[in-house]
């Protein structure tokens, strides 16, 4: 289990689960309990990728923390002030890491999580480099589940006409999405992350090294529904897209900031059911931009075609910018 974000399980690319032995080979990051190691893997177009696997048990603890095997706030974790979240509301997400762990103390958690995220950030590095010289733009969207990025996607897709496009699908389970990006006739690769909770930079790798996108195409990464976990890992992407839905409510930007923090632009979904929610869509944008004040904000709906020129607009602006 990911001590950063508990993601667990195999990973599944294309409907083949991958095996313990294999996710060593290929550098499928994973923990089994018994210590740090990493392994260099090298690609046939000449690229190499070092994947690293960070492992950790044990009880340490320091001063200022209770993590003894119980899921309670130690002194570190205190309640928020009544009138913020209310009384009694404690913070697990408090302490320097940002973050509690059971029978890990904010020091371990603070090295565990370096070392865990700079072995991503590498690889997103050789992502990043590796799309550059293609002249790709990479682009990473990141959602709530049911925020329609799919839907987007397929759409987009179609208004694109004969553009180069390439898709890889981050999904738990199932290969629905894939598919109905495939009959679109673009490339997909469906990547599934069994109990994982997010794609990383070592699994977009190998989908790009499979996909092999076009020179001067576009690459759109369907990141797993969740706002938490996809915000802390670069891909190697152009910029995150976070996709949100009128029907999520106002004040999602406030509940979940660091995904929009991180994300170039957000997109309003489901335009066309905002009058049926009570949707306050000048509510969503002074959120939005309470949380990051420079996000760029569109407002669309795939299924009536509202906005959509004003995001092919973007797009297209953006693939201009990754030419020059």
């Amino acid at each position: 289990m990911c001590t950063v974000c508990g993601c667990g399980g195999t990973v599944t690319v294309d409907g083949r689960e991958i095996s313990h032995e294999e996710a060593h080979r290929l550098g499928i990051a994973h923990s089994h309990g018994h210590g740090d190691h990493g392994h260099d893997h090298h690609h046939g177009d000449g690229h190499g990728h070092h994947h690293g696997h960070g492992h950790h048990h044990g009880h340490d603890h320091d001063p200022g923390t209770r993590d003894h095997g119980h899921d309670r706030p130690g002194p570190g974790h205190q309640p928020e002030a009544e009138g913020a979240a209310g009384p009694g509301t404690h913070h697990y997400g408090s302490g320097p890491a940002g973050l509690s762990v059971p029978g890990l103390s904010q020091t371990r958690l603070i090295e565990v999580e370096t070392s865990i995220l700079a072995r991503n950030d590498a690889l997103a590095r050789e992502n990043r480099r590796v799309l550059a010289h293609l002249g790709v733009l990479a682009l990473n969207l990141v959602s709530s589940p049911g925020s329609g990025k799919t839907t987007l996607l397929c759409r987009t897709i179609a208004a694109l006409g004969g553009a180069p496009v390439a898709v890889i699908e981050g999904d738990q389970q199932t290969s629905a999405d894939a598919d109905r990006i495939r009959a679109t006739g673009a490339p997909a690769i469906q990547i599934n992350t069994g109990r994982g909770c997010h794609l990383d930079a070592a699994m977009v790798g190998r989908a790009i090294d499979a996909l092999r996108p076009e020179p001067g195409s576009y690459l759109f990464i369907e990141n797993v529904g969740n706002l938490v976990c996809p915000s802390g890992f670069d891909l190697g992407e152009d910029a995150k897209v976070a996709i949100l839905s009128v029907t999520e409510g106002e004040d999602k930007p406030l509940k979940y900031p660091d995904i929009f923090a991180a994300a170039r632009l957000a997109v309003l979904t489901k335009l066309d059911l905002a009058p049926h929610c009570d949707a306050d869509l000048a509510a969503f944008e002074a959120n939005l931009r309470r949380v990051n004040p420079e996000i760029g904000i569109l407002r669309l709906s795939a299924r009536t075609g509202e906005g959509m020129d004003a995001w092919l607009a973007w797009l297209a602006g953006r693939l201009a910018e990754k030419a020059r």
